[in-house]
């Protein structure tokens, strides 16, 4: 497992106040901060964690070395904390990956290239199921409204299908199917226990507050559309697989056991918040930022940038709205409904770009940050040119940036990307363009 990144601490002297831990777990790494009870970060830390990509469309990662970097984050954050009863309690986000674990909770394989039990998680970002989601659509049903009209490969319905299809002893061994933050709190507390911001988004869990009229669907799953889709045996496992026990984002799902409270030098019995997805988790303090009294939380466009970017809107009742995932009710915040539509590769994007280039792989500039070094040609580009802004150096190029399929509002993973205005030049200065016209792109996609 790979150093931390980056660690930063601004405590000084005794804590009297009451502290909290919140820990994310994006694509590439782990980070945890400590806080106050006013919200401000008193020390963070970050740690890489592992990619495997061992073919196209295909993200796997390892839940233990996740584990381990979490425990590490949290261990550092609250190392000077003297008194560990001042942090009242922990909470997790995380990407909404799959993850397999054995009856006993043991890593299950979900790589077929080389069974290793170790990569027992298929990232959110993974398109292997791209068949399995356009069978799925292909079976009009009225759980499909509430994602926009299609599932997506990232989502865990067609993923479960594709295990069962194409991997069927890792079908038959899985004793329980997590997203992430889930199994982040399972670990956290030995309860099997989901968020309903991760089952309502993900897995086509049909919330209390969601739909109207003849279309209203009372809690829980829907047995009519797994039959459909040839996932009934976890119906008839009366979903022990796939949750039983479903809890509000942020409400008290237990407190820490003996064992995790030891790997992060905190306190047994520490009080854990049922999970967020990360970009929900970013969405709640988009949409709560800023504001002054009177004002609400709905009507605010979040985008919630990283490896992809989500954009994300709460409402105050259910918007069906094509090719956007939702209404999600209850996802963020109760009496809510999330839109949440996006981009599957914006930073993954930007970072293909640059390392496909023969110019992308150096580094470079005073501090070897390879950003900075672009964004210096491109201003020594425009000057040279006698412009009066460096976007107008891309006025010949442009980019199409579905280079992982459209997540919205065309709602097509099979859709690709393009760049148009090549020629033969590998400059440098054509890999500054380059980015800049993919930062261009992303910047003015539409919702």
């Amino acid at each position: 497992m790979s150093t931390a990144a980056r660690t930063t601490n601004k405590m000084s002297g005794k804590v009297d106040e009451d502290l909290y831990v919140g820990v994310d777990v994006g694509s590439g790494s782990v980070r945890a901060a400590l806080v106050d009870g006013r919200g401000r970060a008193i020390h963070t830390h970050t740690h890489t964690i592992t990619i495997a990509n061992p073919q196209q469309d295909y993200y796997e990662q390892d839940s233990e070395e996740i584990w381990q970097a979490v425990c590490v984050c949290v261990k550092a954050v609250t190392k000077e904390v003297e008194d560990k009863s001042k942090i009242r309690g922990i909470g997790f986000d995380a990407t909404c990956s799959l993850v397999v674990v054995a009856p006993d909770f043991t890593p299950v394989s979900v790589s077929p290239s080389t069974g290793e039990d170790r990569f027992n998680i298929i990232m959110w970002m993974d398109h292997r199921a791209s068949g399995e989601a356009d069978f799925i659509n292909s079976h009009p049903h009225k759980v499909l409204s509430f994602v926009g009209g299609k599932v997506s490969p990232e989502m865990q319905t067609p993923k479960l299908l594709w295990l069962k299809k194409h991997m069927t002893s890792t079908w038959v061994k899985a004793g329980h199917f997590f997203d992430l933050p889930d199994y982040l709190t399972f670990k956290a507390t030995g309860s099997t226990s989901r968020s309903l911001c991760s089952l309502t988004c993900k897995w086509t869990y049909l919330s209390e507050q969601v739909g109207t009229g003849d279309e209203s669907q009372s809690e829980g799953w829907d047995e009519e559309f797994f039959r459909l889709i040839g996932l009934e045996d976890l119906a008839e496992e009366n979903w022990v697989r796939i949750g039983q026990e479903v809890r509000a984002p942020g409400e008290r799902c237990g407190g820490l056991t003996h064992t995790a409270a030891h790997m992060m030098g905190l306190c047994t019995h520490t009080p854990v918040a049922a999970s967020f997805i990360d970009a929900h988790a970013g969405c709640l303090a988009l949409a709560a930022a800023g504001l002054t009294d009177g004002q609400v939380l709905t009507g605010r466009l979040g985008l919630i940038c990283g490896t992809s970017t989500c954009h994300m809107a709460l409402s105050p009742g259910p918007i069906e709205v094509p090719g956007v995932w939702g209404p999600y009710g209850g996802a963020v915040l109760p009496s809510t409904y999330l839109a949440e539509g996006g981009i599957s590769a914006s930073g993954a994007l930007v970072d293909h770009i640059i390392r496909g280039h023969p110019c992308g792989g150096g580094g470079g500039g005073s501090d070897g940050n390879i950003y900075k070094r672009l964004e210096e040609c491109l201003e020594e580009e425009a000057r040279r040119e006698k412009l009066s802004s460096p976007s107008l150096l891309t006025r010949h190029l442009h980019v199409y940036p579905d280079f992982h399929g459209n997540r919205s509002p065309l709602a097509d993973s099979h859709m690709t990307g393009m760049v148009c205005g090549l020629n033969l030049d590998l400059s440098e200065r054509s890999l500054a363009l380059t980015y800049l016209a993919t930062l261009q792109a992303l910047a003015g996609w539409r919702c």
